[in-house]
């Protein structure tokens, strides 16, 4: 029996969804009637846990019976938000420890919104579990911890999706469908993305006691156990390479997946970076504030830019790829895209679409990225239908796998002063004995790293 009942016509009320509908086919219709109600659990209530689960509840019929965070005030708000945004009132169950979680209750579906350096333990035992899993890009702090990921997706059955929503984005899926598949661009031999954001939290926080509601041990997890020097929530974290992958991990891996996706890219055949601390020196962060990476492929080299400090080269497109063809150029990211033909033709604008009117909710909720909500809506709704059909959603493990550590890649490419080739068969990097060994990530003690031969 179907978990849904897909009714085309509620679904073909607004431009997105129709667009959706026209693109995705199946996966992007609404689900009403459902033959049950989707019970949902939530790892990790911060801000972005908090904003894909109040979209899943937006268009789906599902009971949220648990949350888990290790921060006692941001578990108890998120507690009382849910109660009032889900249909039945109730309040979900709240706990610290994730593994409790997932032991006490059966769930079909768990969204995974914590810091990087807990994904891969997390949505492995979730699959384990029997629960379908929502997983926040990137998916891995190493390669390692991906393939192990890709590994339990398969070998338990369950659908995963990766929180790379730009492929369930209106204007570009608009883009993909008229602009790159139409062929307006005609042969496509170089890439550009960018990400000029001034977004590298740099300070000097002093080390303090761990307030009584935030289990700091537990947070850490698997990562190296730094002094604590404020609350991490947020951008803190991400300043620092024991919990993340730096700017190239957090933003280039949106918008190479997003390129990947657009014109049918695997693994790179080649990976180089360069980069450091150029500018950025005053404070502990330990990411770089310039980088630079090229990822290679037959007759194509897709490059990535990051500097958190200066302006950007375009200032409508500050965080964006472009795609260059041979009869056209295609400016695109979250906010708009911009098609200009080489020589005589019509240029072709697209803007973010926004759902302000279908979902006034949304403009009451703190710090919700508006122009990405109805983007993730629809991931949501793609998510469901391919677990309804037993199919891959359109950013399933294995695509964020590779996106995530081709990333990953780049940054042992600019470690090792070397050139990176990784064969995805052998599951190792060519030639290079070094770069292999951090491959994986030592795990502090008692966590253990996971295996992709024995998940």
């Amino acid at each position: 029996m179907n978990t849904f009942n897909i009714n085309r016509r509620s679904f073909l009320h607004g431009a997105t969804a129709a667009l959706a509908l026209s693109s995705f086919g199946a996966r992007g219709m609404d689900l009403i009637n459902p033959a049950k109600t989707l019970r949902v659990g939530l790892i990790g209530t911060g801000w972005y846990g908090k904003s894909d689960l109040f979209r899943l509840i937006q268009v789906a019929p599902v009971e949220v019976i648990a949350l888990c965070d290790v921060d006692k005030n941001q578990l108890n708000e998120a507690g009382k938000l849910v109660s009032q945004r889900q249909k039945s009132g109730k309040a979900p169950k709240l706990y610290g420890d994730y593994q409790k979680l997932l032991s006490e209750n059966e769930l079909d579906i768990v969204l995974i919104g914590t810091p990087d350096h807990w994904h891969a333990l997390q949505m492995i035992d979730a699959v384990k579990a029997g629960a379908h899993v929502y997983v926040q890009k990137p998916i891995s702090v190493d390669v390692m911890e991906g393939e192990a990921m890709v590994a339990a997706a398969r070998k338990y059955k369950k659908v995963v999706q990766v929180g790379t929503q730009r492929k369930s984005t209106p204007h570009l899926i608009d883009a993909k469908k008229n602009i790159v598949d139409a062929g307006l661009l005609g042969k496509i031999s170089h890439v550009e993305m960018c990400c000029y954001y001034h977004m590298r939290n740099n300070g000097n926080p002093p080390v303090e006691a761990v307030p009584e509601f935030l289990d700091y041990e537990k947070w850490t997890g698997p990562a190296p156990l730094r002094p604590y020097d404020g609350l991490p929530h947020v951008r803190w974290w991400r300043t620092f390479m024991e919990y993340g992958n730096g700017i190239t991990g957090d933003m280039c891996v949106h918008m190479f997946d997003t390129v990947r996706w657009m014109l049918k890219l695997g693994w790179p055949t080649k990976i180089s970076s360069t980069g450091g601390i150029y500018v950025q020196k005053e404070g502990k962060s330990n990411i770089s504030d310039t980088q630079s990476a090229i990822f290679e492929y037959p007759e194509l080299n897709c490059v990535w830019q990051h500097r958190t400090w200066g302006t950007p080269n375009n200032p409508d497109y500050p965080w964006s790829f472009t795609l260059y063809g041979e009869k056209g150029t295609l400016w695109a990211s979250t906010m708009a895209y911009d098609f200009i033909p080489q020589g005589k033709g019509d240029k072709i604008h697209k803007d973010v679409i926004y759902e302000k009117e279908k979902y006034p909710e949304d403009l009451k909720e703190d710090r919700i990225e508006l122009n990405a909500a109805p983007a993730t809506r629809l991931h949501m709704l793609d998510f469901l239908s391919a677990i309804d059909n037993s199919s891959r959603p359109v950013a399933d493990i294995e695509e964020g796998h590779i996106s995530t550590a081709s990333c990953i890649l780049a940054n042992l490419s600019m470690k090792t002063g070397r050139p990176i080739v990784y064969d995805p068969v052998k599951r190792e990097i060519v030639g290079d004995r070094e770069a292999n060994s951090l491959l994986a990530r030592s795990y502090r003690s008692p966590y253990k790293h996971p295996d992709y031969k024995n998940v």
